[in-house]
């Protein structure tokens, strides 16, 4: 998954190992509906339903729905924190106690893939985005369901831009820097743009992605076998993201503390940052009153392509399911464009339906607007169980390149490194 977050600083959630796992009550009458089918009619039994934070708040109001359309049914939800999800569904898995369906962050499908079923042809996935649709695919196989999605934009003070002489967004690499040189210059920004700068745990690798994809690069071969991160085109890309830093655009010191990328957004200090939907409401508490007209979001601007990444979350039903049938009834249902656009009033989470998008909620919001754009043209991250630890070796790598590190060198360490990774089980 995209990790989501609660501050820039805060981009990524631990893997804490539990030690217990939720219960499962008696399944009822649709226990017997095959492994893998999605009942024609009405279904019946307990539920049980395991996500991570807000979504698991939240989620008890969202299914009075269903188990009104279904008056035998009871869906039994835990919430978990984020924290403790990974480790609390490994311990599940090991002792065979998993519930019946699952919220998945999409960088976590290779690590739980072989305890997942397959997705039955019952469940239409024709409408949904087609990026996020690939981080549910682990080695070909299709073993999760896209829920809700986000990606990265860039946010920009559109007032500061008009000083600039800019009055709409750049479409290109180049004039994109030229709006962020020309937002110091003319209209008295320290910095153009706040960029992670490397370091373990920092996330700066999956921060420079759309960069890598948009400059034509490649993390892996097509049938990702073997990681290509030494290639011209990364080390092009890799070179154009150190150009921000080398050339005083985005500070290679920075540090990124809870708030601190808004409030210098907001003081117009660094007019502009990348960050998901989430960040729209952190700058309008940052700004206060009316500062939500002195900014906007742009999709990526184009190199080879404008490429950003995909993320989110997807609801998995487990091999080990008591009541299957039922469980992928409810995930039929979560997929409804109108519950999708329900559970986006109730949390914000962005549909993964993209007829969901149609409701006026979604579609009077021009901010909204640009990452509905921008999902038509992503990518997920590689859904293998080697990722994590191979991103956490580019970030210091990156590290190294905001610091003046030749990029060709920096990658030629990357690739040995993930050469002898691998590429997972």
């Amino acid at each position: 998954m995209v990790l989501r977050k609660a501050s820039t600083a805060a981009m990524c959630v631990a893997a804490a190992l539990v030690l217990a796992a939720c219960g499962r009550s008696d399944t009822g009458a649709s226990s017997s509906t095959p492994s893998g089918a999605v009942p024609s009619g009405k279904v019946k039994g307990t539920i049980t339903l395991w996500a991570q934070g807000t979504e698991g708040d939240k989620l008890p109001e969202l299914v009075k729905g269903f188990e009104a359309e279904n008056p035998g049914v009871k869906v039994n939800v835990t919430s978990i924190p984020w924290a403790n999800a990974h480790g609390k569904y490994q311990t599940a898995i090991a002792g065979g106690t998993t519930p019946d369906v699952a919220q998945i962050g999409s960088t976590w499908m290779a690590d739980f893939a072989s305890a997942f079923q397959p997705v039955p042809k019952g469940i239409d996935t024709s409408d949904l985005f087609p990026g996020a649709t690939d981080s549910a695919e682990v080695k070909g196989d299709t073993l999760g369901v896209p829920w809700y999605v986000d990606t990265r934009v860039i946010y920009y003070r559109t007032d500061l831009a008009k000083k600039a002489g800019y009055t709409s967004p750049p479409k290109t690499w180049d004039d994109f820097q030229a709006m962020l040189k020309a937002m110091q210059t003319k209209a008295g920004a320290k910095w153009g743009i706040s960029l992670p700068t490397g370091g373990i745990g920092s996330l700066a690798f999956q921060g420079a992605l759309p960069f890598l994809w948009s400059g034509g690069a490649e993390l892996m071969n097509s049938d990702g076998t073997k990681w290509t991160l030494d290639t011209p085109q990364m080390t092009s890309a890799m070179k154009y993201y150190q150009s921000f830093f080398t050339e005083g655009i985005a500070d290679p010191n920075a540090t990124f503390t809870d708030g601190a990328a808004e409030s210098d957004f907001v003081k117009g200090a660094t007019p502009a940052l990348i960050n998901g939907p989430w960040e729209i409401s952190a700058l309008d508490q940052a700004g206060g009153k009316g500062f939500d007209k002195k900014y906007g979001v742009m999709p990526f601007p184009k190199g080879e392509s404008a490429t950003s990444l995909v993320g989110g979350s997807n609801l998995t039903v487990f091999r080990k399911s008591k009541n299957s049938g039922a469980a992928w009834k409810l995930v039929q249902y979560l997929s409804k464009p109108s519950v999708q656009a329900s559970w986006y009033k109730m949390t914000g989470d962005l549909p993964a339906v993209q007829s969901a998008w149609n409701d006026p909620s979604l579609t009077g919001d021009p901010k909204l607007s640009v990452f509905k754009q921008q999902l038509k043209n992503v990518k997920a991250a590689p859904n293998n169980t080697a990722w994590n630890q191979v991103s956490d070796t580019a970030d210091r790598q990156i590290e190294r390149i905001v610091k003046g590190t030749d990029p060709a060198a920096a990658l030629r360490e990357l690739q040995k490194t993930a050469d002898s990774v691998g590429t997972g089980d």
